[in-house]
């Protein structure tokens, strides 16, 4: 049986120096990637970030809320939120 996907808020900044996972803004968790917002170009990125961060397949990971938007609800589908909240706090204290 699977579980439900974890969706998190971010807030995104795209055409950034790095791609970075930066940390938690309250319950929000900020993103930069070099990517510009063009296209779907900054969506791919946050996507393919956050699946190499978790070690997940990039189709496990997907945009679902705020396309053209700063503000983006992202699906997880293939982790609980507990765990990916573990992994995600030590990421951004790099």
């Amino acid at each position: 049986m699977t579980s439900e996907p974890c969706r998190l808020q971010l807030k995104v900044v795209p055409s950034s120096s790095r791609d970075a996972i930066v940390g938690w803004l309250g319950k929000v968790l900020k993103i930069k990637v070099t990517a510009p917002p063009e296209k779907g170009r900054a969506n791919k990125a946050v996507e393919a970030l956050l699946a190499k961060t978790l070690g997940l397949p990039a189709k496990s990971v997907s945009i679902v809320g705020g396309h053209s938007s700063p503000a983006k609800t992202v699906e997880i589908a293939a982790m609980r939120q507990s765990e990916v909240l573990r992994l995600l706090p030590t990421v951004s204290e790099q």
